[in-house]
């Protein structure tokens, strides 16, 4: 496997550990302290963040079978980190700030770097 090849595995692999993870983090906690209705939201969103996770998991099992489909979920992940940036900027960054500066960093970071590995393996 080409290394440009093996760069988008790995990330796509992180995303999904962190998908995985968050979702059934989330929905066991839910959104405490709040409305039922955000409480279902919250759940809601968790339960497909928890499927994304599932299918980033299977596309890094079938990376040398997939094109397009490793583009969407890079620009997914980064339209998550662009809801949270517009979060931090209408209701303020949470704390410790450093952790969610972190989180927001990381789904620009490793979206940018499955593509441009993944444009590099499709150069070839």
């Amino acid at each position: 496997m080409p290394a440009s090849q093996r760069i988008v595995q790995v990330c796509l692999f992180i995303m999904a550990a962190i998908a995985l993870f968050g979702g059934v983090l989330q929905m066991s906690l839910g959104q405490p302290d709040t409305a039922p209705r955000l409480d279902n939201v919250h759940r809601f969103l968790a339960g497909i963040y928890l499927g994304c996770g599932f299918i980033a998991a299977w596309v890094a099992i079938t990376v040398r079978q997939q094109g397009t489909l490793i583009y969407l979920i890079a620009l997914a992940v980064a339209f998550g980190g662009f809801g949270r940036l517009v979060s931090m900027a209408k209701v303020g960054i949470p704390g410790p700030h450093a952790r969610w500066l972190g989180y927001a960093a990381s789904e620009f970071i490793l979206p940018l770097i499955i593509v441009v590995a993944q444009r590099a393996r499709a150069n070839r």
